[in-house]
């Protein structure tokens, strides 16, 4: 798998990093963004451009497709470029990394947390980032119970969440299994009346051949769970596709794909260092 694949690969599957701060390396981060100056929006309209081409390909509209700019270890210079250029919803997988960016940057961003979300750290999340639009990752009744209880604590609107699920079976990945999809939709929409459902979410494979394996699984769950639930398809949105993978999902049926190092490129920033 390339470097590109191998980001966003593992967009929800890593782990909380140590809180790090430096005043040193915010002018490192100037620097880095300095030197890429306009490449990231370039790069945006590019997989806009992308997106709508795979959205007519298969009959259907393009607007009704979200682009989640995944900007995880992502300066915040390079994330105002890419609003600048109009664009306004980002994924990260940090919780204290967005805790740090959301402040730094307009309050209209539509945030998205993509990566493992533990107990300890919703309420941290829900109180910092007013603007949290979406938790894609809800794998379990202990999370949805969590975010429900925080969300009616702190008196915000209902947060919208996407239901996880590991359609491919891997022990390295995080979601609920498909066999357990509609239990937890249930539990979700019966017993969390301050979590919003809106669909659900899958990861896919490192071995890019067998994703529309992955795709057809998600879509058949949406299937089951709409049809039990009472809901109507249309209503319910799946998340799946990433860099390497985003139009074939498109073309599946995808309405939410996640695209990081497409926009923002695959070089790493230099890291601040712990205190």
């Amino acid at each position: 798998m390339n470097t590109r694949e191998a980001e966003d690969q593992h967009t929800s599957q890593s782990t909380e990093p140590a809180d790090q701060s430096s005043s040193s390396s915010q002018g490192l981060e100037m620097a880095a963004a300095s030197a890429t100056d306009g490449v990231a929006a370039a790069a945006l309209r590019s997989v806009l451009q992308r997106v709508k081409q795979a959205a007519e390909r298969s009959g259907r509209v393009p607007d009704r497709i979200r682009l989640v700019a995944v900007s995880k270890t992502k300066p915040v210079p390079i994330l105002r470029q890419v609003y600048d250029a109009g664009h306004r919803c980002f994924g990260e997988n940090y919780v204290q990394e967005l805790i740090e960016k959301a402040p730094q940057l307009p309050e209209d961003i539509q945030w998205h947390f993509i990566g493992n979300l533990q107990s300890n750290k919703v309420k941290p999340l829900l109180t910092a980032v007013p603007n949290l639009a979406m938790v894609e990752t809800v794998d379990d009744e202990k999370i949805a119970n969590n975010l429900n209880r925080v969300v009616g604590n702190i008196g915000r609107k209902p947060l919208k969440v996407f239901i996880q699920v590991n359609t491919s079976g891997e022990e390295s990945k995080f979601g609920v299994e498909p066999a357990g999809c509609l239990d937890l939709a249930k539990h979700v929409t019966r017993n969390c009346p301050n979590l919003e459902f809106c669909g659900l979410m899958t990861i896919g494979m490192p071995d890019y051949t067998s994703t529309p394996e992955n795709f057809k699984t998600l879509a058949n769950c949406r299937s089951d769970v709409c049809k039990a639930l009472g809901i109507a398809e249309e209503q319910t949105e799946l998340s799946m596709g990433m860099s390497g993978d985003f139009e074939l999902a498109i073309e599946m049926g995808s309405t939410n794909v996640r695209v990081g190092s497409t926009i923002f490129g695959a070089r790493e920033y230099p890291k601040k260092q712990t205190a």
